[in-house]
């Protein structure tokens, strides 16, 4: 209960500071207590920051619904309360996570560093939810991309508010393919089901869109387990390839980026996730321009709404290195609060009936949870590395002096793929 105690002193504070009136002891102090989610997540081990940087962001949509008085049940409001739960970046230890916190009592489980973690999780979850009907859980994906996930591999339990990683790739193309400079490519990835996902939809890409590009060099490593990518940056660089495809994130991607700097390659690199976790200050001035992102949302996206809505994460997260923030899991969090409320309970399989299909906004950005596979179709925007104070990087990013200046905007329209799931509902 002391949680719950903090909780409610911070979201009155909240509340007061935002004009809203604050929660009622009878309101909040409700028998049933707080909504508890299970963020099952690496918070130790090679990728804790990014582990960390989920954190934030979660805790921040939580405390945002929590200061406008939590979320409305027949029962009364009631809190959100996010739990974490260290999986170290292990399979294992995220399933010895996934029953301790059924077993605390989250019905929500929150999960998305690593499609290989969300893989077990959702087996896992599927079979617990058949078993155990009174103690259903929900997956929500913020970052598993692997395409499996809302396709053969589709659960009604599981909803992804990521576009994966085919989708990703997909958007990256559409600046490859006008980039005729780039004759040659590189394709290098982590060893597990997304880094191989990544490569195989390049391949498949290119041959399509630009069949003109030579593929020169293409390699998976460990996940996770290379400290020193210099061997992987003196191939690259050998090997003249004008530029590198990869969905590295984390340590694995900072490294390789910041290898590739020191043996001095010069080509472009088109990432899924290089625009924050200390890639950009480890590239330097060598990727003004040259290092090129694709993600949900981008600080530097134009307009009022956009820039207010960064600009009040950074108050709250006032640390230059705290800044990475996901728009996906801000509306992944008022999907949820929105679901509950329209259920009227906190039970699963009621609160899934109303995810699936909802639309849900903010700040200007908008999605919407498509109900055949569970793949939340929003728009995706590409930007390209540039220094702080050139023309469209107002903001730079965990104060390395660089930003992201926005190049496409893609709408959901665009953006949208089919899906071969056949969704079995309970």
């Amino acid at each position: 209960m002391e949680y719950l105690r903090r909780s409610l002193l911070k979201t009155a504070a909240l509340a007061l500071s935002a004009g809203l009136a604050p929660l009622s002891q009878a309101q909040s102090a409700n028998a049933t207590g707080p909504i508890r989610l299970a963020l099952i997540e690496g918070l130790s081990g090679p990728f804790a920051n990014a582990g960390e940087a989920v954190y934030r962001n979660i805790l921040w949509a939580v405390e945002r619904v929590n200061a406008r008085g939590g979320v409305k049940l027949p029962g009364g409001a009631r809190l959100l309360q996010l739990d974490r739960y260290d999986s170290k970046g292990q399979n294992e230890e995220a399933l010895s996570a996934l029953r301790s916190a059924i077993d605390d009592g989250c019905r929500v489980v929150l999960q998305g560093n690593s499609s290989a973690t969300a893989a077990v999780l959702l087996d896992a979850i599927q079979k617990n939810n058949d078993r155990d009907p009174s103690r259903r859980v929900l997956f929500l994906n913020y970052s598993a991309v692997d395409p499996a996930l809302t396709n053969e591999r589709c659960s009604y339990w599981h909803f992804r508010f990521d576009a994966h990683a085919d989708m990703r790739m997909a958007a990256l193309m559409e600046v490859i393919r006008e980039d005729r400079a780039v004759k040659s490519v590189y394709l290098i990835g982590q060893d597990y089901s997304f880094g191989q996902a990544v490569l195989k939809e390049a391949r498949r890409q290119l041959a399509e869109q630009r069949p003109d590009v030579h593929i020169v060099g293409d390699e998976l490593h460990p996940l996770g387990r290379v400290k020193d990518f210099a061997p992987y940056a003196v191939k690259i660089k050998a090997s003249g390839a004008q530029a590198v495809i990869t969905g590295n994130w984390g340590n694995d991607l900072t490294l390789l980026i910041k290898a590739a700097r020191e043996v001095g390659y010069d080509g472009r690199f088109f990432t899924y996730y290089g625009n924050a976790l200390g890639a950009p200050a480890a590239i330097g001035d060598a990727g003004v321009g040259r290092v090129v992102a694709v993600a949900d949302w981008l600080p530097n996206v134009p307009g009022a709404q956009s820039e207010a809505f960064y600009q009040s994460f950074r108050q709250r997260f006032p640390k230059p290195a705290d800044d990475y923030v996901h728009m996906r899991m801000q509306l992944m969090i008022e999907a949820l609060a929105q679901a509950l409320e329209k259920a009227g309970s906190t039970e699963a399989g009621a609160v899934a009936s109303k995810l699936e299909g909802s639309t849900v906004s903010l700040s200007g950005q908008s999605g919407t949870m498509r109900a055949s596979d569970h793949q939340f179709q929003q728009g995706l925007t590409v930007g390209v590395m540039d220094k702080q104070g050139s023309p469209g990087v107002r903001f730079d990013v965990e104060g390395s002096g660089y930003g992201f200046k926005v190049i496409r905007q893609i709408p959901a329209s665009k953006a949208e793929m089919a899906t071969s799931c056949r969704m079995v509902r309970p």
